[in-house]
């Protein structure tokens, strides 16, 4: 689920969703710090629980997309386009978007509500992302048709690591983790009343695309050392990326 060797072009065709999301990432990430009026975009669009207070709800929407700092937006669309597209294939494209967006404005209405007037300015699609792993936890814990032991293995040792980061790097939003994460979980059982498992979905006709057949691994044993150690440097380097955001 979770080991991608497609080539770009395969990977931008299977999932336009993940791949329209990292292209907003990456281009309000230089429009904010090396276009002109990129200061202006960032003050319209940035969280901010005052502004919010006097009506302008679509701050609620708008950071979800928007990252300042290099190692920021690097970790979060890197972490979207690991651990997304099983769910974008498993959900479809519009109920993938409707949950990254609801989990999303979930984490930010909780920031508006628990952190008050007083909260700072916010931005990243950390919520909505970790709203995807309330999914992921909600299939480990209770449709454990639509993911394998392995799966729900690295699913969970992901996100005691990112809950762990959570409290341990500063200007972290707690509550959009938090919440996003819960948002997610909620969400699930309705998301998830007709999906099927990831495998289920073969592109038999296309040589360039990903075999989704679980029994492939089985063939060519790379499911034992080799899967495991191509798991861990994908974690070793959101790890990495993560404790860069600290001085970028």
């Amino acid at each position: 689920m979770f080991i991608r060797n497609e080539s770009f072009y395969s990977f931008r065709r299977n999932y336009p969703v993940i791949t329209a999301i990292v292209a907003i990432h990456l281009i309000l990430f230089v429009w904010m710090n090396f276009l002109p009026f990129g200061y202006l975009v960032r003050n319209i669009g940035i969280g901010f629980n005052p502004a919010v207070a006097q009506g302008e709800y679509w701050r609620l929407i708008t950071p979800i997309f928007m990252h300042l700092g290099v190692g920021h937006v690097l970790f979060n669309s890197f972490s979207l386009v690991l651990f997304g597209p099983a769910l974008e294939k498993m959900l479809g494209k519009v109920k993938f978007i409707s949950i990254y967006l609801l989990a999303g404005i979930i984490a930010n209405i909780a920031t508006f509500y628990l952190g008050g007037l007083s909260y700072p300015p916010h931005l990243g699609a950390s919520g909505a992302i970790f709203g995807l792993f309330g999914v992921y936890l909600y299939m480990v814990l209770n449709r454990k048709d639509l993911i394998d032991q392995a799966n729900s293995q690295v699913v969970m040792t992901i996100l005691i690591i990112g809950l762990v980061m959570t409290f341990v790097n500063t200007n972290i939003n707690i509550l959009a983790h938090l919440f996003g994460l819960i948002g997610g979980a909620a969400l699930a059982p309705i998301f998830l009343a007709n999906a099927r498992p990831f495998y289920a979905y073969r592109h038999v006709h296309d040589p360039d695309e990903v075999s989704f057949n679980p029994n492939r691994w089985r063939k060519r044993r790379l499911n034992g050392a080799t899967f495991q150690k191509a798991l861990w440097i994908g974690f070793g380097i959101l790890v990495v990326i993560g404790i860069l955001i600290r001085f970028f």
